[in-house]
């Protein structure tokens, strides 16, 4: 009976030393996960370096962080959203409606301040994450077949807004194009509102209550809405930053491009979706990190930017996109299920 008690033990801190080891490497994995992409963007980096001298040259890093700047503004609500076990099909409609209303506006009030022009843009974007938010928390539509039924009913009222018609450059004044053209101290305009937005969404998600319930929810929404997290409140909330934040990218891609059109950002969601995979955001909801998604729009920017430089062919830079992405959504699943498993060997500890 003493050797049986003896055995016992001796399994028991067999498996508890088991489970040790094992979270820890999964933590390792999971704390270490940026700097394994940050590792991957300079390996990179070097690589088109030595096929390409120009590539890293300060213009064009500077025209990669321009050209990043608005998929990564979009990067941060996507991420909040697909936290919430959320996501959002339809921040290129939205994104558009909100850039055409702007450009015809100041089309036809030319003398009209910018910061108004942004304010309409934004106001605009509220109101469709509203709506959405509604009906993913209150309405109980599945996220995907809400925003998929709404993303065409944005597109169809930006056709309706304009006529069908585009609205180019000579129609909007300079003072609009420059809201993106424009710069502070040598940094353009783009790059400044996406670092600004950074650190908002930073405290926001780190220092604050709401953040914290944002990840509760996502994590386990059963478990939070017994805790007395108000889930239908936080689904709405996530939501309506997205829409504001696409309606804030719907004046900056206008302002930048110089051009509003129906199909303006036609597809664009799935580049946003893929920055926040990149950055190690779960699909299954209740991970994802600030500063995974800044390097997971930068890899995006780079190989958009890097590809065709090296003269790839477009059809293998879709190949290879695709592969780098799915490569990150099977390390996000391992790691997933690496630490699920330690979660349940503790349990049974």
């Amino acid at each position: 009976m003493k050797q049986t008690a003896t055995e016992s033990a001796g399994l028991q801190g067999t498996q508890a030393g088991q489970v040790t080891q094992q979270r820890s490497i999964s933590a390792m994995i999971a704390k270490f996960r940026e700097l394994g992409l940050l590792a991957f963007i300079l390996l990179l980096s070097v690589g088109v370096q030595l096929r390409n001298p120009s590539f890293l040259t300060w213009e064009n890093i500077s025209d990669i962080a321009t050209n990043t700047a608005i998929l990564s503004i979009l990067a941060v609500g996507m991420m909040l959203v697909i936290i919430t076990r959320g996501i959002d099909l339809s921040i290129g409609a939205t994104l558009a409606l909100s850039g055409m209303t702007a450009a015809l506006t100041v089309s036809h009030y030319p003398e009209l301040h910018p910061l108004l022009a942004v304010a309409l843009g934004v106001g605009i974007g509220l109101a469709c994450g509203m709506v959405l938010g509604f009906l993913v928390s209150w309405v109980n539509i599945l996220p995907i077949i809400a925003t998929l039924g709404m993303m065409n009913v944005f597109r169809g009222l930006t056709f309706e807004t304009s006529g069908g018609k585009w609205v180019s450059a000579h129609q909007m004044p300079a003072s609009f194009k420059a809201i993106a053209t424009g710069s502070v101290f040598g940094i353009n305009n783009l790059i400044l509102i996406a670092i600004l937005i950074y650190i908002v969404a930073y405290y926001f998600v780190s220092h604050t209550r709401t953040g914290r319930r944002i990840y509760a929810v996502g994590s386990n929404p059963d478990s939070a809405e017994i805790s007395g997290i108000r889930t239908g409140r936080i689904l709405w909330l996530v939501y309506t930053i997205m829409g504001g934040l696409s309606g804030l990218a719907g004046v900056l891609w206008v302002s930048k491009f110089a051009s509003a059109q129906g199909d303006t950002a036609s597809g664009y969601e799935l580049s946003v979706i893929a920055a926040c995979v990149l950055g190690g955001v779960s699909i299954a909801g209740g991970v994802g990190k600030i500063s995974g998604i800044v390097l997971g729009s930068i890899l995006l920017g780079i190989l958009n930017n890097a590809l065709p430089m090296i003269n790839v062919s477009p059809f293998w830079q879709m190949f290879i996109q695709g592969t780098i992405i799915l490569i990150a959504v099977l390390v996000n699943a391992l790691v997933k299920r690496g630490i699920d498993r330690n979660h349940l060997m503790r349990r049974k500890i």
